[in-house]
Order: C-alpha cells, then structure tokens, then sequence
C-alpha cells in the first residue's frame, strides 16, 4: 500500500467551482484511493457538495476563506492583494509541507506568479515552464513552454528541454525519452539565433534519451520526439491551433453526418468506432498544465473542465508527487549545471 498523499485544491478557481472541483476529487479518489484532500475556498459552497459524497468526504477537510482570485484580474494585482485567497492558500499548503501538490483551475496569470512567489525556484532554474502532454500518432508526447514565457533565450529553452525530459519519464514513463526543438525547419541553420545556440549545448549535454535536432508543426501530432520545446508563444498557438482544429474537425462530422437518411445509417453503424475515436482525442483526458521549474508541484486545470478533466488533473499532480519529480529535476538540473559547455567555458577562464 502507498502511503496516502494529501493534495491542496483551489475549490473556488475555475468557470463551474466549487462543484466541478469536488466531483473531480471523488472521481480522482476511485482511482487512486490513498488520497486526502484539502478544499480551499468559501465553505458554506463547498459544505452541501461535499455531504454528499461520503467516500470523499471521510478523507477530506474545509480550510475557510472568503477570498478568491477573480479570473479576470491581473496577477500583479492578485499577487498583491490574495493572500488570503484560496489560491493562494493551495500554493502556500505545498511551500509549508502540508500538501504534496496543488491543483488550481483559476486565473493562470495569478497562479504562475503565486506559485513562484511562495515556492521559488528549483536552484539553476531562471523561469518556470508550462507543460502538457498531447495525443500522437505513436502515442502521447510532452510539450512545453505552452505560455508563460513569450520571449525565451537559448538558456531558458535547454533548461525546458531538461525539465521536459525528466517530465516526460516521470508522467510517461519513458526511460529514454527522444526531444527536440520546434522550429521552421529541421535544418541546422534555420530559425532564430537562440534556437541555433540552444541546440548546440544540447548536442553536447547528457541527458537521457536522445536529441533529434529541430522538429517542425507537423511533428507535434505524428509523434518525431516524446518532447517538443519552445518558446511559450510559439507553444500557446500550437496548443490553441490543436484544440481549434480538433473542433473544427468534430463539427465536421457532426453535419456530414446529418447530412441525409444514409449518412445517418452510416453513422450507426460507425458508431462504436466514432465512440473510441472520441475517448482517444477526448481532450479531458489530456487535462492540466504542470508549471516546471517550481520548488513545489502545482498543476493548472483549464479553467472551462468538467469533473474528468479536473480529475485527470488531480492525477497528474499524483503521478509526479509518487515519481518524486521535483527531486528529478533538481538532480537534472544540477548535471546540466556541472556539464554544460558554457560552465566549462566559465571554469577554463
């Protein structure tokens, strides 16, 4: 048996909070039963939900506070003035010991800067990175930064590059992961003169698995490397051009296939197929961001999920609490520091 993991929630972030919150707990707790969890947020909301589940409720508790971050305000503001939000609460839960992770579906701009106020930075880190995994043709692939930061040096995207690695072995499973770069081309003189730089330190840094080189948009979905990364612009409208088309794509057949008797008959008959084609791109399934790089483990669920895709996100905050992630990456970090050419270079002199 495991030993249980207590996981902080922010009940009042996310469009259908505390309710989506809540139900995603229970489902999370079917999966994984040694779990305890702690609701942050307003309780007279949180209470009439939570009575009704009493499976979840036997390994759960309220932490009262009236606050809570709005999802339109900025998080220098929310910054300022949430310390006693429920957001914030989630985090600092993490930072004093309490909790082995957080999972919020709240303002993302608020809960990046909360979460690297109160837990800093993993040593050797300059920024944090969000990263997901994503649907391929060989399987599932992890991407990343998906935008927090939209201007990145060549420092900033090895640092990704490692913190992805290690993301993509604790949450996949991966023991030798393939990585690579996003760029215009594969080439090695395409694309800007960060990019250039920062794959030539990670042709000469160790890390397991292998460097691919450049990867272009149409590696994401085939699956070329088990890691893509980029700056967060680049890696925001990939991820939104993903989801679109994938609407797109559903609305599509939706009227094709209402198109006439036949195509209806069709449909019937496709049906079985049509549902496991559904389960496989459902992005539910693919719910929550982790912001790399932190002292802590905090995961972003989209804000619009329902209770499986907070659930979803409730596991991937489990899965990389029980793999120790955070360790990983400092121990990963702490190599590239003492490996890379550059601190060669800086040592030489």
């Amino acid at each position: 048996m495991s030993a249980r993991l207590i996981i902080a929630l922010d009940a009042m972030g996310g469009d259908h909070a505390p309710a989506v919150v809540i139900r995603g707990a229970n489902m999370a707790l079917r999966r994984k039963p040694n779990l305890e969890f702690v609701f942050y947020g307003r309780e007279d909301q949180i209470r009439p939900v939570l009575d009704k589940l009493k499976k979840l409720k036997k390994v759960s508790r309220i932490v009262h506070t009236e606050d809570v971050v709005d999802s339109n305000e900025r998080a220098s503001v929310a910054l300022r003035s949430g310390r006693n939000s429920s957001m914030r609460l989630a985090i600092n839960a993490v930072r004093d010991g309490e909790a082995a992770a957080c999972v919020s579906a709240g303002n993302t701009g608020a809960l990046m800067a909360m979460a690297k106020f109160a837990l800093k930075m993993v040593p050797g880190v300059d920024r944090p990175a969000m990263a997901s995994f994503f649907p391929t043709l060989r399987g599932e692939s992890v991407m990343l930064d998906l935008g927090a930061n939209v201007v990145c040096d060549a420092d900033n995207l090895v640092q990704f590059t490692v913190m992805g690695n290690a993301f993509s072995r604790s949450v996949l499973g991966l023991a030798e992961p393939s990585f690579g770069l996003l760029n215009v081309g594969s080439e090695e003189q395409k694309g800007h003169e960060e990019l250039r730089e920062a794959a030539a330190i990670l042709r000469e840094v160790e890390l397991p698995g292998q460097f691919y080189g450049f990867v272009e948009g149409d590696d994401i979905a085939t699956g070329t490397t088990d890691v893509v990364v980029t700056d967060g612009f680049s890696g925001n409208v990939a991820l939104k051009t993903a989801e679109g088309t994938v609407k797109l794509y559903t609305e599509f057949l939706r009227r094709t296939f209402r198109s006439s008797p036949l195509a209806q008959l069709g449909y019937l008959l496709a049906k079985p197929a049509m549902r496991k084609l559904r389960k496989r791109v459902d992005p539910r399934r693919y719910n929550g961001a982790v912001l790399l790089g932190l002292n802590g483990i905090a995961v972003k669920s989209h804000g619009g999920s329902d209770a499986l895709g907070f659930a979803h996100a409730i596991t991937l905050a489990v899965d990389l609490a029980r793999h120790r992630f955070i360790d990983t990456i400092r121990g990963d970090i702490a190599k590239l520091e003492s490996r890379s050419p550059r601190t060669a270079q800086a040592a030489a002199v």
